[in-house]
């Protein structure tokens, strides 16, 4: 049985994005958020090192914005840098107003350094600093009347194609297991990136690319989705899959050795462990691949103790629980999968292609990364962009609810087969070994080629088992990263170059006949692969 709701602001996503922006819109309209799993799992919470912002005259504007188009390698939006740069301490503000609590040194911030960066204009949390801003928006968001968060339901697919007003989107309770469709004035996706495309990374299981496969499915233009950014260090061991490292360990003179105690940084880039993440990302695999290496260490034992325990509290006791003790030996460390630079394409205040359909945080892509993220900008795009989209829509807001009901969910002639979880779990698996193969740190033409072939069977056994079975979380899950999958791919012929976190072997070097973004749009028109009711 389908159920209907309406709200007039729709948000996807309860991360930094969602819930600044839901906080901010609640003073004038009735905010729903729907959350795919529980509220405190997203990259949000996960993030360690911390947000990039000037807010002092030790800094300035122009000198993060330049730091940031360089890490970019020259293909950022110059606009979007400005734009979002400068709007840096006013979000810093904003977040302290509601509670978030950056570590200072009495009336003053601390602020560390991390790669890329050429001042120390990073502030931060101890090193959870994600935790401690969601923690905040959470407790803030949850005490607003006008604010309703719904927890285990995960939108499917948007609704108002024709005419190219979006109108809503069909959800699937996973506690009830039925689909809900969803009827709102403005719907915002804020549903994070794409990283569980690959087999290793450090973002939680919740990140499969729902709002950028969505956005496909209805027509949105996608841009830059070949610059996957692969953190350097992710933690090795058998039993932590996917926890990170974080970047500001390197910015506090962290060393990377070999397993033999050898530091190797030297070789590839001058700024050694302060290189941006791209050039130590592809430093880490070159290692690893010319050595027959598992992995190899990050060392910060050298440093104080008590330094090491007051500025990486859980770092220091999340390893101590493996049996790793940081103040006395090195962490042994491998790159995965950590940021979607490309995405969505909007401006700064998130406005898609479609009316009413809004994209923010990583889900997005506005060009401040351009071909590589600088450290720490992605929570500042993050609250930028929620402050900016708010006042776009009080500006703009269009009322539609008025309007017929929008056509309800039909699945009453799907079947429910035996084999379900099994042909949803192979097929993770080879999607995910596909893609960190063949479009991970290193490229080459026959490795794209190859997994063209092998994603477009892959995507063949998909969409025949969506169009006859019954959905569950897994397989819209796997819908969505077949998608981004393809995306991804495809992004990735079209470089014929390298250039940050794309590297083919086949074109080493960067052509400025690529100075621009990658831009893809779906053309097929029947996108919604279930038959509706009609309303």
């Amino acid at each position: 049985m389908s159920e209907r709701l309406n709200t007039e602001i729709l948000i996807v996503g309860s991360g930094i994005s969602g819930l600044l922006t839901a906080i901010e819109l609640a003073k004038k309209y009735t905010v729903t958020i729907l959350s795919k799993s529980k509220t405190n799992i997203c990259s949000t919470a996960w993030a360690q090192g911390g947000i990039a912002a000037v807010i002092d005259n030790k800094d300035h504007i122009n000198n993060h914005a330049k730091d940031t188009i360089k890490n970019g390698h020259e293909i950022c939006n110059s606009d979007s840098v400005m734009n979002i740069i400068k709007q840096g301490k006013k979000s810093i503000d904003l977040l302290m107003e509601y509670g978030v609590n950056f570590s200072s040194n009495g009336n003053k911030l601390n602020q560390t350094l991390e790669g890329g960066h050429s001042k120390r204009r990073i502030l931060y949390h101890n090193d959870n600093t994600g935790e401690e801003i969601h923690n905040s928006l959470l407790e803030e968001a949850y005490k607003n009347n006008n604010i309703i968060i719904k927890e285990n339901i995960m939108a499917i697919d948007l609704i108002g194609k024709k005419e190219n007003l979006c109108q809503g989107l069909y959800a699937y309770d996973e506690c009830k297991e039925t689909v809900v469709t969803i009827k709102a004035n403005i719907v915002i996706l804020a549903s994070g990136g794409a990283s569980k495309i690959y087999q290793y990374t450090t973002n939680p299981d919740t990140s499969t690319g729902d709002g950028i496969a969505m956005a496909w499915r209805y027509g949105c233009t996608i841009a830059n989705m070949e610059f996957m950014q692969f953190h350097p260090t992710c933690l090795y061991h058998s039993e932590e899959k996917s926890f990170l490292i974080s970047e500001s360990l390197r910015g506090e003179g962290a060393k990377l050795k070999d397993p033999h105690g050898k530091c190797f940084m030297k070789k590839y880039d001058k700024r050694m462990e302060l290189a941006p993440r791209d050039i130590v990302a592809r430093a880490i695999d070159s290692e690893m691949k010319n050595n027959n290496f598992n992995f190899v260490y990050l060392d910060i034992s050298f440093k104080d103790k008590n330094f090491i325990l007051k500025r990486f509290p859980n770092i220091y006791q999340r390893c101590l629980k493996l049996g790793i003790d940081i103040t006395k030996e090195s962490i042994p460390v491998v790159p995965a999968a950590h940021y979607t630079c490309g995405g969505i394409q909007t401006n700064v205040a998130g406005e898609t292609d479609c009316r009413n359909l809004y994209a923010i945080g990583e889900v997005a892509h506005t060009g401040l990364h351009g071909a590589n993220r600088l450290a720490s900008n992605s929570l500042l795009e993050c609250s930028v962009m929620a402050m900016e989209c708010c006042k776009k829509i009080s500006s703009n807001y269009l009322d539609i609810n008025s309007k017929k009901d929008l056509p309800l969910w039909d699945d009453s002639y799907v079947t429910e087969p035996s084999d379900e979880n099994i042909l949803i779990s192979h097929n993770w698996a080879d999607l995910r070994k596909i893609m960190w193969n063949y479009v991970g740190i290193l490229r080459s033409n026959k490795m794209l080629n190859r997994a063209k072939e092998r994603l477009s069977i892959i995507n063949s056994e998909i969409n025949e088992f969506y169009h006859n079975h019954k959905i569950s979380t897994d397989l819209l899950e796997l819908r969505n990263l077949i998608d981004v999958g393809n995306i991804i791919t495809d992004s990735a012929i079209q470089r014929k170059e390298s250039r940050g976190l794309h590297y083919n072997k086949d074109y080493p070097l960067t052509n400025k006949k690529y100075n621009k973004s990658t831009k893809l749009q779906n053309s097929n028109k029947d996108f919604i692969m279930k038959l509706i009711t009609k309303a």
